[in-house]
């Protein structure tokens, strides 16, 4: 039991501190800008327990890493797309907005998770998991290293929504349609870096 300790609180501590500051960190502070909070969190917490399972998975069990840039190059075209998506906004029907609250819940965990799940692949904080992995027992890493980031991105979700009851609502859509970009142009050079 000592060993799953160690390996939960190793796991959390190294990835809590790797996230600050990340790019997905960053994203969540955007989508709780447009989204509900626990939507955001769901979608975090789910595409980060994936993401890690499959770290583990590569560093206890293979040793290998995953071609992380094919994967950045997919997630830039991804980022790029939600930065557009942002910029058009949406509109809704008479009919939609009836049902606005369950769709866009719905809709919401799908797009945050889809948007973790991709900027985590080939991230740092998967690359330590699976050098965490390597080292200490398997579930204890995925353990904690998926609460670390989630308790890191908690605390950019809680930061997000204080702006956005201050901030207009066009100086969010501008400003989260920019970052989704930066977010796309920093994977694309990753994915060039990895690539060429």
């Amino acid at each position: 039991m000592s060993g799953f300790l160690a390996a939960l609180a190793i796991s959390f501590g190294v990835i809590f501190v790797a996230e600050l500051g990340d790019k997905s960190q960053l994203m969540a502070l955007t989508f709780a800008t447009r989204f509900k909070t626990l939507p955001v969190l769901i979608g975090i917490t789910v595409a980060t327990a994936v993401v890690h399972l499959v770290s583990v998975a590569v560093g206890y069990g293979l040793g290998a890493a995953l071609p992380t840039g094919w994967i950045s190059l997919v997630a830039a075209v991804a980022f790029f797309a939600f930065g557009a998506w942002t910029l058009r906004g949406d509109s809704l029907t008479d009919a939609e907005r009836d049902k606005a609250s369950q769709p866009t819940t719905r809709s919401a965990i799908l797009a945050v998770g889809v948007a973790f799940f991709l900027a985590e692949l080939g991230d740092k904080t998967m690359l330590a998991t699976i050098t965490l992995a390597t080292q200490h027992g398997w579930f204890g890493t995925w353990l904690g290293s998926t609460l670390g980031m989630v308790a890191a991105d908690a605390l950019a979700i809680l930061l997000g929504r204080l702006l956005g009851k201050r901030l207009p609502e066009r100086t969010i859509k501008y400003g989260a349609a920019v970052l989704f970009a930066v977010f796309g142009a920093w994977l694309l050079i990753e994915a060039l870096r990895e690539l060429l």
